[in-house]
């Protein structure tokens, strides 16, 4: 992969914001002047290490993989935002995308005028690798694959997957944000086969972060010193950084506690909406969430929000006529479900 061929020429070209903070790791023995900041010692009047060195160790341990494969950014969302500036041309370059899936790829491609190709997946929600890569011309720079697939919940096939990316000569971010509902191994596993791959995944589903705000991207060194090239100067604030680490360190058990208690939940939640008649179809789930087609969607819809239960509407997006997401709450909250939906 020439990775200089495929990132844009003004990015190529420019020279990142440097503070002294790049240049020096701050510890209690150095007095910094530097910064302009309040020097009256708080938890929160230092500016936050601008590469997340300590975060990084700690994700890094938990992934498996060596720090400088990995970006922390202000969610996903951040991430998915710097790969547009980094690779596509505004006005002139592609991305695909598959159809239906997260809406954000098209949000971030509409910000900054970048052409959206939607290949559509199958009825089941399969991918067919042949008809994303005949999508392909000179100015298509990114293909986004989400695996597991929101919002159809389903995992794509890791043959159709790694044919993508073994005959595609520009970028391939494989978004992994619902990775810890399944028992699959990441793909993050691949980075070392694939030069071109970036994998995408969030502390904020299975690990309750998501106010924190707190997003994942793993991939070769090159590419993740673009990634650090253009993001802001300190782009994870302190109190996240802090309160990140910390839950890492002392967090894991309760996580794969809860984790557990939702996978037996979706199937509890499967089980009791297979008995409704209103009930077409419940598709199969590798996430927190559940993709169900009811004969009257509107009114399942309406009812739901009566009761003060709010769950997505999904009808309008490719072959999901008909279909709500329901995410998988607490035991209480899916008992509660289950009730309102009896009384419909």
């Amino acid at each position: 992969m020439n990775l200089e061929k495929l990132v844009r020429p003004n990015i190529l070209a420019m020279k990142a914001y440097s503070s002294a903070r790049d240049e020096f790791e701050v510890n209690n023995e150095v007095v910094l002047l530097d910064a302009n900041e309040n020097p009256f010692a708080s938890d929160w009047n230092r500016y936050p290490d601008p590469y997340q060195r300590k975060l990084k160790k700690a994700i890094a341990e938990l992934k498996d993989i060596n720090v400088e494969n990995i970006f922390l950014g202000n969610g996903s969302d951040e991430a998915i935002d710097l790969i547009f500036r980094i690779f596509c041309e505004p006005g002139k370059d592609n991305i695909i995308v598959t159809d239906p899936t997260y809406g954000m790829y098209e949000v971030s491609a509409a910000i900054q005028n970048i052409e959206v190709k939607k290949v559509p997946l199958t009825k089941a929600f399969e991918l067919e690798s042949d008809k994303v890569l005949s999508a392909v011309n000179e100015n298509t720079k990114l293909i986004f694959l989400c695996n597991p697939n929101n919002p159809t919940a389903n995992l794509l096939d890791e043959k159709q997957i790694k044919y993508v990316v073994d005959n595609f000569e520009g970028i391939v971010i494989l978004d992994e944000a619902y990775i810890d509902f399944t028992d699959m191994e990441s793909s993050i596993q691949w980075l070392n086969d694939y030069p071109n791959l970036i994998v995408l995944q969030t502390f904020s589903k299975a690990w309750g972060m998501a106010g924190m705000r707190l997003g994942m991207a793993f991939s070769n060194l090159g590419i993740i010193q673009f990634f650090n090239k253009v993001k802001a100067p300190y782009n994870l604030s302190i109190l996240t950084q802090n309160k990140a680490l910390e839950l890492i360190k002392n967090n894991k058990e309760k996580v794969k506690s809860n984790l557990q208690v939702l996978v037996q939940e979706r199937a509890k939640l499967i089980e009791a909406l297979n008995k409704f008649s209103m009930v077409e179809h419940i598709y199969p789930t590798s996430t927190n969430f559940i993709l169900v087609r009811f004969t009257n969607h509107s009114r399942v819809f309406k009812t739901l929000v009566e009761a003060g239960l709010i769950v997505r509407d999904r009808s309008k997006a490719l072959n999901c006529g008909n279909c709500l997401r329901i995410t998988v709450g607490t035991p209480n909250e899916n008992e509660l479900l289950i009730d309102v939906l009896s009384k419909i």
